[in-house]
């Protein structure tokens, strides 16, 4: 393994254990605050004011940091996959502390996860050597790069204005669809800031070029909407569900946009890239496999700040005929009175 991917190797596995971490940590938060108000997932903000959630910030901000310097000395196509790690993290957090009780099969998919992942680790390419911001906008501004961000903008304003509000609440794939296509975005972006700060540290400064600040734009605008749409996935979701999901979805099309905006894989041999993919592949089974252990979530108190339809109960009445109740209908009759009725008949 060349000495660069190495270094950014030991900061993504440091990235993951915290990321892993906020996830529980936040959505600790997220429970506490909902039982206060109305739920992130249905617009509330009250985890704004819960302690416990910046906490969970904090860990995320931290394991994000060691991330984004991890994307500096190595390529997306190594640093992103190890985000399988967090998964592991946040699995076995959950299991204990969240009681989102972790089968056995789940522990074959964490299993699944690291042997995915060290096969992708040992296959690596090489990073590239950039020697200005300039020469990243050039790669920022091929046709084919452009191509990827129109159709990522695009998909990802369909699914914020009119599949979020319709169906965000039912269908997981809405909310981690949009985090994970912005967040493929977001990667691009941060390695090129990364790069930059590394030369002007260098003595070669970057912060004089246009370019620089515009990718710090889009860069700040990609983390907002990343972790607004994320909050609404925990805050709705079973977070063993969705940190594997997440992980699947977000990895994937990092690694389509690095591929498309870095070329990656150009100059590698046949055998090296089937092995990345082997190794990819690994990995999703590993998230799958912990997608099918889990556990329903439970209903929560806070669902009754969700819009919902009266309740209907049926009850069978002592002539055999069904009595409908809708909520505000008042009591039901009583249940043990018909079935005495019914048996001394």
């Amino acid at each position: 393994m060349y000495s660069s991917n190495l270094t950014g190797f030991i900061l993504a596995m440091v990235s993951s254990a915290f990321i892993g971490s906020s996830f529980i940590i936040k959505k600790k938060g997220l429970r506490r605050a909902s039982a206060n108000g109305p739920r992130a997932s249905v617009g509330g903000y009250g985890y704004l004011l819960e302690p416990l959630w910046w906490v969970g910030m904090i860990t995320m901000i931290v394991g994000e940091i060691a991330n984004f310097v991890a994307y500096i000395y190595a390529p997306a196509v190594l640093v992103t996959p190890l985000g399988a790690l967090s998964i592991i993290v946040s699995a076995v957090l959950a299991h204990f502390l969240l009681k989102e009780k972790l089968q056995k099969m789940g522990i074959l998919g964490c299993l699944l996860c690291i042997v995915g992942s060290t096969v992708i680790v040992l296959h690596a390419p090489e990073e590239q050597s950039l020697t200005s911001v300039e020469e990243i906008w050039e790669l920022a501004t091929q046709p084919a790069f452009l191509l990827y961000t129109a159709s990522a903008v695009a998909v990802a304003l369909v699914l914020i204005l009119y599949f979020s509000p319709r169906c965000g609440q039912t269908n997981i794939m809405v909310y981690i669809g949009i985090c994970s296509i912005i967040g493929s975005l977001t990667v691009m972006s941060v390695k090129a800031i990364g790069i930059a700060i590394k030369l002007t540290l260098e003595g070669t400064n970057q912060l004089k070029y246009l370019q620089t600040w515009i990718f710090g734009t889009v860069a700040i605008t990609c983390i907002i909407t990343q972790l607004n749409y994320l909050n609404m996935a925990l805050d709705t979701f079973n977070t063993t569900v969705v940190s594997p999901i997440y992980y699947a979805m977000f990895t994937s099309f990092t690694i389509l946009a690095s591929a498309i905006m870095f070329k990656d894989y150009s100059g590698q041999s046949v055998s090296s890239i089937a092995s990345e993919l082997c190794g990819f592949i690994t990995v999703l089974s590993g998230t799958a496999v912990l997608h099918s252990t889990r556990e329903p979530d439970p209903p929560t108190a806070s669902d009754l700040y969700a819009p919902i339809s009266p309740k209907v109960s049926w009850f069978i009445q002592g002539n055999g005929e069904p009595w409908k109740q809708k909520e505000e209908d008042g009591s039901p009759p009583s249940f043990i009175t018909i079935l005495r009725q019914d048996y001394f008949k």
